[in-house]
């Protein structure tokens, strides 16, 4: 048989009844089934078979015998159907003049460079496959950034034989607690005392200080500008 110059890959879907064969891109995998063609001896083979079922007999060992006579004889046969099915599934292919390989024209060929997209990238394909990950990563990058900028481990235990554990309703309660009141003067816890009780000092500072966050406005104001909470009436 002379040498097929075609796709790298097909598969061989012929029976003793026929031959059939399907070629593949070189590129997507893409396939093609050629037109099946009737094997004569395969027919044959068939014919008596059904003789054999019917009356049973030496046509029925005939019959059984078929197709292992046209694999001994079929190979001209075959040869053959499978040129012929080259020439059909040609047809549905182009081949590249720069690296030879056989691409389908749907999915694998560049028709104004005349060549397969592997040697010659659709620009247009191209630019929105490389728009679309550039801000894909972009976005990654973003995210990255974001995470590391968060404080996830300054509140957790790193000593030795310490236990990561979920924050109790009572801890967290207490994080978002308003702050202690502290004397302006000495510095010392008061609560809810209008006089320090170490120093005497009236309890309030000098500037109002918010209940809710602690934040100490430059300005007297009527509400906190940091969380928007009323601000308590200067003494």
């Amino acid at each position: 048989m002379s040498l097929i110059r075609f796709v790298r890959n097909y598969d061989d879907l012929s029976t003793d009844r026929g031959f059939q064969f399907k070629f593949y891109c070189d590129k997507c995998g893409n396939g093609y089934l050629s037109a099946f063609q009737t094997s004569t001896l395969g027919t044959a083979g068939s014919l008596l078979r059904a003789a054999g079922d019917i009356f049973g007999g030496w046509a029925s060992s005939a019959g059984n015998s078929a197709y292992e006579i046209q694999r001994q004889v079929g190979g001209k046969a075959h040869d053959e159907a499978l040129q012929k099915a080259v020439d059909e599934a040609k047809q549905h292919f182009h081949q590249c003049s720069r690296c030879g390989n056989w691409v389908c024209p749907e999915v694998c060929w560049n028709a104004s460079a005349g060549q397969c997209e592997a040697c010659a990238p659709d620009y247009d394909e191209e630019l929105a496959s490389t728009h679309a990950q550039a801000k894909a990563d972009a976005a990654r990058e973003q995210l990255n950034e974001r995470a590391r900028a968060a404080d996830y481990a300054s509140k957790i235990d790193m000593g030795a034989g310490s236990v990561l554990k979920a924050p109790t309703p009572h801890a967290q309660a207490a994080e978002t607690a308003a702050p202690a009141v502290r004397c302006a003067s000495c510095g010392t816890e008061v609560g809810k005392a209008k006089f320090c009780p170490e120093c005497g000092e009236p309890v309030r500072p000098s500037r109002p200080a918010c209940g809710a966050c602690g934040h100490q406005p430059e300005v007297p104001t009527k509400f906190c500008p940091e969380c928007g909470g009323k601000m308590a009436a200067a003494l």
